[in-house]
């Protein structure tokens, strides 16, 4: 009939669902008002959940670590690095001078490769020496003796001053010309001997006389 009300809209009707009103402007609508479709924000990690945990530090050290932190090691001194270099360039000169002349006579390839093999391996052991030298260390603690060495396979020996039976002093020709003396220490046990090479006379003969002291001391006091 003509004369009825239009239908109210339906679910059928194109303007359903109502659009919801939108705030006034300058006014923030309530939160919750409007909610926006998408994906809800990640919850934050359980911390009482199971899983691996990664930790680390800058400061931490391997399990392995041979050197303690806590102890104040004294450095011997480069001059050794001469020392081992002469020795290295004698054992090296020798050994070019056989294989040149063996070269020279013969004319063999094998001989010329042997001579190449020389000179590398003389390199490589003059780097080694340098750094060698420079990881020897030595430590005096309350009751015992720290001696480090060591490049690829790193060494620390603990020789107690209980053990230790006595003390010397020595110095070849070579480190007589550099002002140089090795301290080596014997104990009950030769596999725990220890040395400390590269020192100069004046401390050689101070730790000497001190561990010599200090294991007296202990001694007596067993």
């Amino acid at each position: 009939m003509s004369g009825d009300p239009p239908a109210s809209p339906g679910p059928t009707s194109p303007s359903w669902p109502p659009t919801p009103a939108t705030a006034p402007p300058g006014v923030e609508p309530a939160s919750g008002a409007f909610p926006t479709l998408g994906p809800e924000p990640a919850a934050p990690p359980d911390p009482g959940a199971s899983g691996p945990l990664l930790t680390t530090a800058a400061g931490d050290r391997g399990p392995l670590e041979p050197w303690p932190d806590t102890v104040g090691w004294q450095p011997i001194s480069t001059d050794l690095i001469w020392v081992e270099l002469i020795r290295l360039a004698v054992v090296v000169a020798i050994g070019l001078a056989v294989t040149s002349v063996g070269w020279a006579f013969s004319g063999h390839w094998l001989l010329g490769l042997a001579v190449a093999v020389v000179l590398a391996l003389g390199a490589w052991r003059a780097v080694a020496i340098v750094r060698a030298v420079r990881a020897w260390g030595y430590a005096e603690r309350d009751n015992d003796l720290l001696v480090r060495h060591g490049l690829l396979v790193r060494r620390l020996s603990i020789v107690p001053y209980s053990r230790m039976q006595f003390v010397d002093v020595s110095a070849g020709p070579l480190e007589r010309a550099f002002d140089l003396a090795t301290v080596q220490l014997h104990t009950a046990a030769a596999a725990s001997d220890a040395r400390v090479p590269g020192l100069r006379p004046a401390e050689a003969s101070r730790l000497r006389d001190r561990l010599t002291a200090l294991g007296e001391d202990r001694a007596e006091g067993l």
